[in-house]
Parts: C-alpha cells; structure tokens; sequence
C-alpha cells in the first residue's frame, strides 16, 4: 500500500470533495418530507400487524 503524506491526503479528499454533486436545498426538504411520510406508514403498518398478531395469540391462548 502507497503511504502519501498528510499533505497530498488533504488535497486528494478536496479534489474528490469537489466532483461530489450536492443536492440542491429544494432536493434535500423534498427527500426529507418524503423519508418523514414513508416513516409514519411504516410505523402504523408496523402497529397494526402488532395489534393484530397480539389479538391473534390472545385468542389463541385464552387469555382475555
């Protein structure tokens, strides 16, 4: 493995940095509404299966 100094280490990440395409602040709120929606769906379909599987063995082993 090549060792580099800390020197060209700082300047390949700034030159890597650089290529990166960074999303927009549009972008980001629009991701970020979108990952907040898909959270809440999934925590009560989450919530749902979980009621429904505890009434299930509840009723499976009598004990309400």
């Amino acid at each position: 493995m090549a060792r580099t100094n800390p020197f060209q280490f700082i300047q390949q990440v700034r030159s890597e940095a650089s290529k990166v395409t960074w999303p927009s602040r549009r972008e980001t709120m629009v991701t970020t509404i979108m990952v907040l929606i898909m959270v809440f769906f999934a925590a009560m379909f989450f919530l749902v299966a979980d009621q429904i599987l505890s009434w299930g063995v509840s009723f499976l082993i009598g004990s309400r």
